[in-house]
């Protein structure tokens, strides 16, 4: 990097990956801005507390899409035909006040506003230049809530045999959105858990892309698990890397709900076919007043080959740092079972 003028920051070197990301998709906008293509907003749910809310939403370029109102199914490939619209203006009217907040060089907008909300579901409008606004929905918690499910999703409310390079592609680019299965009674057991709790709230972290948001809501509700906000990453290179970190992506998230939500224990649900137990292990260790128990999924032995593990014995549980209640099986009824068994529901 060139030196830097007394009294001027020094701007960061992006990447070359990410220069040549941004190269590409410059060329490619002015093309489509020639064709008529213009920016719009996809939202996504995000969350909050009576004062504030986390907003997140993308803003592409996009043109109306001539198969509306047809039923067909649809392939994962789609969702990553997009092009962001970078450093976009985007203006935010919540509780009735105004923010405004700009596009990253991604098209991705991820800020925190002040306005008054309600506990339970509210909404925020978002705007940009010439283009419909949109709602995006804010899952407000109650500060006397005290406790809140954190779920991992592959594997452990979908089925996708991540990460093996191959089949994780196929499932994501190639495969029907309707041809993916749910995980037995995984719905079921989040159902009894919110009953069970009321006002507790269920986030989803998953370190798959914001490309498949669309996709992984119409699935949940499809297979009717309770609504939650996703917690997803974006794919492609960073200001510093080739690709993001899954692994640090779900860190930080669970690090930042602890701050956020200081007063609520998670129950964390994933399985033992990636990372979770690891990432979940560390985060019950350095904040064990945030977590009411951990909860695992146990794959099949097919299943833990074609996710690239290997299996764990049934007489040889995973276990937690002592004093956390750490629980597995192989499946959502077997989970409730032990779960009650627990005092946790």
């Amino acid at each position: 990097m060139p030196p830097t003028p007394a009294g001027q920051l020094a701007v960061p070197t992006l990447h070359r990956a990410a220069r040549i990301e941004d190269a590409v998709h410059q060329l490619v906008e002015r093309r489509l801005r020639r064709t008529g293509w213009q920016t719009n907003i996809v939202a996504y749910a995000g969350y909050g507390a009576p004062g504030w809310a986390r907003v997140l939403c993308r803003v592409l370029l996009g043109r109306p899409d001539r198969r509306q109102g047809r039923l067909e199914k649809v392939r994962g490939w789609r969702s990553f035909a997009t092009l962001p619209a970078k450093h976009v203006e985007v203006t935010i009217e919540a509780g009735g006040t105004t923010h405004t907040a700009r596009a990253d060089r991604s098209g991705f907008v991820d800020t925190v506003v002040k306005a008054d909300f309600v506990p339970g579901w509210a909404s925020v409008r978002l705007r940009v230049a010439d283009a419909e606004p949109v709602e995006a929905l804010v899952r407000v918690i109650d500060p006397e809530v005290r406790f809140g499910i954190l779920s991992d999703i592959d594997d452990t409310v979908m089925v996708t045999a991540l990460p093996r390079p191959l089949l994780a592609a196929w499932n994501t680019f190639v495969l029907d959105e309707h041809a993916r299965a749910a995980v037995p009674g995984m719905a079921v057991l989040y159902e009894r858990l919110v009953t069970a709790h009321p006002g507790a709230p269920v986030f989803y972290l998953s370190t798959g892309a914001w490309n498949v948001a669309p996709t992984l809501t119409r699935f949940l509700s499809r297979h009717l698990y309770p609504a939650g906000p996703l917690l997803l990453t974006d794919w492609g290179p960073t200001a510093d890397r080739w690709f993001r970190s899954g692994r640090e992506h779900k860190r930080a998230t669970l690090a930042r709900l602890a701050a956020e939500f200081p007063d609520v224990r998670w129950l964390l649900i994933g399985d033992d076919g990636q990372h979770d137990q690891e990432i979940y292990r560390e985060f019950a260790a350095a904040h064990p007043e945030n977590v009411a128990g951990v909860a695992i999924r146990r794959l099949s032995p097919t299943q833990s080959v074609l996710a690239g593990s290997l299996p764990v014995p049934p007489d040889r549980p995973s276990s937690g740092p002592v004093g956390q209640k750490w629980l597995s099986a192989p499946d959502g009824a077997g989970l409730w079972k032990l779960l009650r068994d627990a005092g946790l529901v």
